[in-house]
């Protein structure tokens, strides 16, 4: 049976009082939890993070564990499981969560089966909304949530709860932010980051599209066109013969993730307002000098 140390786990000391150890695991269930940090090695350790909060926030285990551990085997190991039938009973005041794992250790310990072991802490999840910019260049937001509280008529009603959130540079949408409940209203807050709708970009993952309008000539002449990115304007240059709907690529230029996105530029031709005789008779002198029909590949045209 391998030794866990569920203070090393937390890295808080024995003597730690029930907050450092509650701060402690907020902190940890933060860095570990899934949705912030995929992967099987940090879900070994969230499960970890939530077993040893299991036993030190509750001060019947704790103190169990606080006999049997202070001198933990030399190779890491015990052939036998101590005898405390006689020495604790421990009383059942977590809910039952029915999916929560323990490992071997805690279960000989406390002699309960994983089934009936008792559920984390509450986590509240929101969902909020951040412009593009800001996760270019990373910002400090404040966001309201509204919460069902009881009243002292018994009442439940609806409570404004402020916090605030650091938008880190190179956030995408669908990632999750962790932030310290005040323990009232949860333990941890996950915020699922989204962007709010934007006039000028369109993101897709780490990408971000831009509608581009360029003139007739511009397409058949190709050129220059100033284009706006979230880090500044650039020079983009407009190949010749370009077709509408065509896209051209800058690389690199999308969010500031790890690779960075790209931004997508799609042509688009736009044709001038034609409102004097004048340029009336270039349009017509074009399409004297041009034999080009654009219908000639669809049936009955």
């Amino acid at each position: 049976m391998d030794y866990q140390d569920y203070y090393k786990i937390h890295g808080v000391v024995r003597t730690a009082s029930a907050e450092g150890i509650k701060k402690a695991y907020r902190k940890n269930a933060c860095k570990y939890h899934p949705d912030i940090r995929p992967g099987a090695d940090v879900g070994a350790k969230f499960k970890d993070v939530n077993e040893a909060y299991e036993v030190l926030n509750d001060p019947e285990k704790r103190a169990a564990y606080d006999q049997f551990g202070q001198q933990p085997p030399r190779d890491g190991h015990y052939e036998t499981p101590p005898a405390w039938d006689t020495d604790y009973s421990f009383s059942e005041s977590w809910t039952a969560g029915g999916d929560q794992e323990f490992s071997d250790f805690f279960e000989t310990l406390f002699r309960r089966q994983a089934q009936t072991a008792g559920a984390t802490p509450r986590d509240s999840h929101a969902r909020i909304q951040i412009d593009i910019e800001d996760a270019f260049r990373g910002a400090n937001r404040t966001f309201s949530l509204r919460t069902p509280a009881v009243g002292p008529d018994g009442r439940v009603t609806k409570e404004n709860h402020n916090y605030s959130v650091t938008i880190h540079k190179g956030i995408s949408a669908g990632q999750h932010l962790c932030i310290s409940g005040n323990g009232e209203i949860a333990d941890n807050l996950f915020f699922e980051i989204a962007f709010a709708p934007h006039p000028v970009y369109r993101p897709e993952g780490r990408d971000l599209y831009i509608d581009l309008p360029i003139t007739p000539w511009e397409a058949v002449l190709g050129g220059h066109a100033v284009m706006p990115t979230p880090d500044g304007r650039v020079d983009l240059r407009i190949p010749k013969n370009a077709r509408s709907g065509q896209k051209l690529r800058l690389n690199g230029k999308g969010l500031p993730c790890a690779p960075a996105g790209d931004i997508y530029a799609s042509l688009k031709i736009v044709n001038p307002p034609v409102l004097t005789a004048q340029k009336r008779a270039l349009f017509e002198k074009l399409a004297k000098e041009f034999s080009f029909y654009p219908r000639a590949h669809l049936k009955g045209s």
